[in-house]
């Protein structure tokens, strides 16, 4: 089983935990891409088998998330899962729509962002979590992100709670957007829910829970069900017809000269056994300088 499997990830659960529960059932190498807390839920991309080798073209995609902030209090990790180290009065003027969407618009576009103490980034060879569990201070370097949108869901008065729907790019911290949110509405605040959406093209509506998987009929085929083919997942990217011979250099690591723009594309020998299709799916190759080069292999020539 080669591929990718959308998990909706519930919370409570790692992602190491459902990596180690599909390789369970799969017996097959897996891995995953965008890591999700274990508070939060949505999307998780499960890689399978040689799926895992196309993590390379996953880690940089964007992303959309559905979160609440819970205003008026902030928690020394920025999400409900911390201690409760400051609260500030939350004024009403403040809770009205127009002023959240004008402090929303703010938020659009590039900028600048300071990552959460309680996170995995490294420094000096320890994670910022590490040095925060053990109340040691230390310098962290701010990161260039990007929001695309910001959307207002929801406004809880009496709870003082926000929903929004964010749209933003690959190293971006919602728990540090909530802060910052919260710091604008003149106030303080916290993570207290995010179920993240989409990566990439990949939808929560195609996803399925680890409860289903377990609880099916037969767990292994409930996941072949829903693979993404290696092969589907780059059914964007233009494909290169082989012959047999020029397939065998390609397998054995030899660069074939070719007149074709920079980038990753499908590879396809022709099939002599008329019955099957006319070409038949090899893997991917990436072209750099004229050149064609091996990557992901699905299937070496038969013998």
């Amino acid at each position: 089983m080669n591929g990718i499997i959308l998990i909706n990830k519930t919370q409570n659960l790692t992602s190491h935990d459902i990596v180690y529960k599909v390789k369970k059932i799969v017996k097959e190498k897996v891995g995953h891409a965008g890591t999700l807390d274990p508070m939060a839920t949505g999307v998780l991309p499960i890689l399978i088998g040689k799926g895992t080798l196309c993590s390379k073209y996953l880690i940089n995609h964007d992303k959309i998330y559905e979160t609440t902030i819970q205003l008026g209090k902030k928690t020394d990790t920025a999400d409900s899962e911390g201690m409760v180290i400051e609260e500030k009065e939350v004024k009403k003027d403040n809770l009205q729509e127009g002023n959240i969407q004008k402090i929303l618009n703010t938020f659009i576009g590039k900028q600048e962002q300071i990552p959460p103490m309680y996170s995995a980034i490294k420094v000096n060879g320890k994670k910022l979590y590490e040095y925060a569990r053990k109340g040691e201070k230390i310098e962290i370097k701010p990161r260039n992100i990007e929001i695309y949108a910001l959307d207002l869901l929801n406004i809880d008065k009496d709870k003082k709670q926000i929903t929004l729907k964010i749209s933003c790019s690959k190293g971006t911290y919602i728990r540090s957007l909530c802060e910052d949110i919260a710091k604008s509405l003149d106030t303080v605040g916290y993570m207290i829910k995010l179920n993240r959406i989409k990566v990439d093209k990949f939808d929560i509506e195609k996803s399925i829970t680890l409860k289903e998987i377990e609880n099916s009929n037969n767990s292994y085929e409930s996941i072949n069900k829903h693979l993404i083919t290696i092969e589907e997942l780059f059914n964007k990217n233009e494909e290169l017809i082989l012959d047999n011979k020029r397939l065998l250099m390609f397998l054995n690591g030899v660069k074939l000269k070719i007149n074709k723009k920079d980038g990753v594309y499908r590879i396809y020998v022709n099939n002599l056994n008329k019955e099957l299709r006319d070409i038949e799916f090899i893997g991917i190759g990436v072209v750099s300088d004229g050149f064609l080069k091996r990557d992901i292999i699905i299937k070496e020539l038969s013998k």
